[in-house]
């Protein structure tokens, strides 16, 4: 028996040889989702404390130091400014017991201090600072150390982990990437569709990406708390106290303005493709070379072309304020994240603004086009070559303010090869590379279009399977005539008695019209039925025709198919480039890494104590000098040395002199007169130094009439 036209191509298409191109681009595809898994892998297992954005640079009372008497208060400098709330800095007693106001707050407006007061009458032991914070580019940063009144003691004092709930992180980094998957597709979709070419596959792109950005943006909103208190499991995320307390901070009122921008994206995507579109409007599609869309209430065609054809009212007003929606969508990233903090934040906000739509045109518009392709067997070239240019407008700009982020983020060479964040970066200028690579294949493809002998296959594949779906639907629509049902035979019944022939009579004509009112209903109905299984059949016959045409005539053009691979492969980068893009806004960049290790190099949280060995070569000459200087800040301090003997008894000498000297800005030797205290006890006051940085110490230690010597070393003096 022949098979129907549809089932015959459908069984050619499954026993057909697998084409060389289709083999290569399913293997690179596989490479690609391995890099992506792989690259997913390095950031669960990378994540550290290490991506925390501001350190902490600086503490008053010091970091285990000991008081003679209690401080009024705690103070905390930090690399870069950071966001309190009433628990951000906590002082333990030995006990375990809250000795603080429970008030912290930013010393003289300055973000980058926090200072939190004291209670009165403290007694003496080991008190414990538990600080918390929020930097300013969104990141929770914590940590804890002591200090002592009167002497060091025991504490009782267990606190919990800095580090946010394991899955909490992971939930909130899932988010995150989903966010910025959304947005990409939100607004890539929408601008092919504006500017290239809409059909209803483009339409659920970006309406995938509205969706995505939206129930991202609702879990980043209520993981917020969770993720930048430590302790909190999962279920503080329906905290309501905790979620007001997000709001009120700069990433919380972010993330908020980004789902009232949704909400306005969302009508600028319905009037985009034409849910609210005028019934004038298909006059000016019609005029610009689209087809004319229907009035509403009629039916709704596949709109074949740009969504927004023709220089109407409508199509400036849709584009403009997408343009707006989407610029401001991407400000609620700019303005909390790396580009609010550090240098030249009135430049980097709007660089960082057009870097983000850059990204969302290219990498959303080829996700569009790939999914055109595939679901259109004749894609416009017109389409195609609006893309092209649409996606190299793209790339220049993303290399532009690319190089300026890269710049400001990392600011040297050595941190762009030793620093976590200079790594990334790295790997994400070689994806660029690569992409563009691929991009230019691309185009090459996409200038072969016009060629007569790339359309001419397509051509006849397309009148092939024009005449094939003809006989199809002819075949399917011949139905045969239904059979006359069988007449029932008669049957020999008993007669009946004569006295009963009346009353019977009527009984049997009442019976015989029931009979046949339900007979005729079951003809009816089984008539019914089997009409709508034909028409059910039908259906799904020529939905297999319709399909195995769109794919023959769709791989019958090899110009299309090369081109679809390319955007594919180009697809499969561009995810794994958005991976490593959302591992770089959560790592520190490289400037403030290598800013902070030259703070903390130069920077004192208290006295600076330096122990100088020397000998002087005669009797009696051998010791070690334990050197001073109190606070170890630019400014007046205190300087004590005290000399010991081998056996680490006091060391009396004859004549003590030091100098001090800062000589990468040439000042000194600046002289310490010393005083004798005690035996092995050598003091001097007000000793003034202008200014912080690594001065080296001269210390001349003389035993005898002869014997002396001089032994230098470095003080790190903060400001």
């Amino acid at each position: 028996m022949p098979q129907p036209p549809a089932q015959a191509r459908l069984d050619d298409r499954s026993s057909a040889p697998a084409r060389p191109g289709a083999s290569r681009s399913r293997r690179a595809l596989t490479v690609l989702g391995a890099l992506l898994a792989a690259l997913l892998c390095a950031l669960g297992a990378g994540a550290s404390p290490a991506a925390a954005h501001a350190a902490l640079t600086g503490t008053d009372p010091a970091k285990d130091a000991v008081l003679q008497r209690a401080p009024e208060r705690v103070t905390l400098t930090f690399s870069e400014g950071v966001l309190l709330s009433d628990d951000s800095v906590r002082v333990l007693d030995p006990r375990g017991e809250r000795v603080d106001d429970g008030k912290p707050a930013h010393v003289a407006g300055k973000s980058s201090t926090a200072t939190v007061g004291l209670r009165s009458g403290l007694p003496e032991g080991t008190f414990t600072v538990a600080w918390q914070a929020v930097s300013e580019d969104s990141h929770p940063v914590g940590g804890a150390f002591t200090f002592s009144i009167g002497a060091p003691s025991k504490t009782s004092v267990v606190l919990p982990s800095a580090e946010p709930d394991e899955t909490v992180s992971a939930l909130y980094g899932i988010a995150r990437y989903a966010a910025y998957g959304g947005f990409v597709l939100l607004v890539g979709g929408c601008v092919f569709a504006g500017h290239c070419h809409a059909n209803r596959a483009v339409r659920r792109v970006a309406a995938t990406g509205w969706g995505t950005l939206f129930g991202a943006t609702v879990a980043l909103l209520l993981l917020r708390g969770p993720y930048t208190s430590s302790g909190r499991g999962l279920g503080a995320a329906f905290d309501l106290g905790l979620l007001r307390d997000v709001l009120d901070t700069k990433p919380g009122t972010a993330l908020l303005c980004r789902l009232l921008l949704l909400a306005a994206a969302a009508v600028c995507v319905a009037v985009l493709f034409g849910s609210y579109a005028p019934a004038g409007d298909g006059r000016a599609r019609a005029a610009a070379g689209g087809p004319a869309r229907p009035a509403r209430g009629g039916g709704r065609t596949p709109v074949a072309g740009p969504a927004l054809a023709g220089p109407t009212d409508l199509a400036w007003s849709v584009g403009v304020g997408g343009a707006l929606v989407a610029g401001g969508l991407a400000a609620t990233w700019a303005l909390a994240e790396h580009a609010s903090v550090g240098i030249q934040r009135a430049l980097a906000v709007p660089v960082d603004i057009v870097h983000l739509l850059a990204v969302a045109v290219w990498l959303g518009g080829l996700t569009a086009l790939l999914v055109a392709l595939r679901t259109e067997a004749r894609l416009p070239r017109l389409a195609v070559r609006r893309f092209s240019r649409l996606a190299f407008g793209s790339v220049v700009a993303l290399v532009a303010t690319g190089l300026y982020q890269s710049w400001r983020q990392v600011g040297s060479w050595h941190a762009l090869t030793d620093t976590e964040y200079g790594r990334w970066l790295l790997v994400k200028v070689g994806l660029v590379v690569l992409l563009v690579g691929v991009a230019g294949l691309s185009r090459r493809w996409t200038s072969r279009l016009d060629t007569p002998h790339d359309t001419a296959p397509a051509t006849r594949g397309a009148a092939a399977t024009a005449k094939a779906e003809a006989r199809a639907k002819a075949a399917s629509e011949a139905r045969p005539e239904a059979e006359p049902e069988p007449e029932p035979e008669p049957t020999s019944e008993p007669r009946p008695e004569p006295g009963a022939a009346a009353k019977a009579g009527g009984k049997a004509k009442n019976k015989t019209k029931t009979a046949a009112k339900t007979k005729a209903g079951a003809k009816a109905g089984g008539k019914a039925a089997d009409g709508g299984a034909r028409a059910a059949q039908l259906a799904r016959q020529r939905a297999a025709v319709s399909a195995a045409r769109t794919r023959r005539e769709r791989d019958a053009d090899p110009t299309r198919s090369g081109l679809r691979r390319s955007v594919a492969v180009e697809t499969g980068v561009a995810v794994v480039l958005l991976a490593v893009t959302t591992v770089l806004t959560g790592t520190q960049p490289g400037r403030a890494e290598t800013e902070q290790e030259a703070a903390g190099q130069s920077v004192t949280t208290g006295p600076v104590s330096l122990s100088v060995p020397y000998d002087t070569g005669g009797p009696n000459g051998r010791g070690t000098a334990e050197v001073t200087l109190d606070p170890g800040r630019s400014g007046d301090n205190t300087f004590h040395a005290y000399l010991t003997n081998p056996a680490g008894k006091p060391a009396d000498v004859p004549e003590l002199k030091a100098s001090l000297t800062l000589r990468e800005r040439g000042i000194g030797p600046l002289g310490i007169s010393l005083n004798r205290v005690s035996a092995g006890h050598w003091s001097a006051t007000g000793v003034q130094l202008p200014m912080p940085g690594d001065w080296q110490l001269s210390l001349t230690v003389r035993t005898s009439d002869i014997d002396q010597v001089t032994e230098t070393d470095t003080l790190k003096v903060g400001p």
